[in-house]
C-alpha cells in the first residue's frame, strides 16, 4: 500500500513563507516523478511544480516561477515546495502527487497516487 503523507500548510500573511513536506511510504514503492497541485475553492484542481525522479528536471507553473521551489530527498522519500513572497491568490488546498515512473507531466491524471492535502491560507 503507497501512501503519500503531507505535512506543513496553515495560515500566513502576504509576503511570508511556508513548506510544504510529502513523505512517501510503501514497501516496494520507489517514487518517481513528483509533483504538487493546487485547488481553490470553486476552482479546478491546478499544476504547480513537479519534479523528476532524478531531481534533474524540474517544471513549475508561471504563477509561481521565481517564488517557489521544489526538491526532493531520495533517500528519505521525500519532497519539499518552499513557498516564498507568498499571495492571496495562493490560497488553496495543496496535494502532492506520485507516479511510479521517473518523468513528470502538468496533467494530474497521470499521476498514480496522492497525498491528502493541506490547506494553505495566505491573508492579505
Amino acid at each position: 500500500q503507497v501512501q503519500l503523507v503531507q505535512s506543513g500548510g496553515g495560515l500566513v500573511q502576504a509576503g511570508g513563507s511556508l513548506r510544504l513536506s510529502c513523505a512517501a511510504s510503501g514497501r516496494t514503492f520507489v517514487p518517481g516523478g513528483m509533483g504538487w497541485f493546487r485547488q481553490a475553492p470553486g476552482k479546478e484542481r491546478d499544476f504547480v511544480a513537479a519534479i523528476s525522479r532524478s531531481g534533474g528536471t524540474t517544471n513549475y507553473a508561471e504563477s509561481v516561477k521565481g517564488r517557489f521551489t521544489i526538491s526532493r530527498d531520495n533517500a528519505e522519500n521525500t519532497v519539499y515546495l518552499q513557498m516564498n513572497s507568498l499571495k492571496p491568490e495562493d490560497t488553496a488546498v495543496y496535494y502532492c502527487a506520485g507516479r511510479r515512473m521517473p518523468d513528470i507531466f502538468r496533467n494530474g491524471l497521470l499521476y498514480d497516487y496522492w497525498g491528502q492535502g493541506t490547506q494553505v491560507t495566505v491573508s492579505s
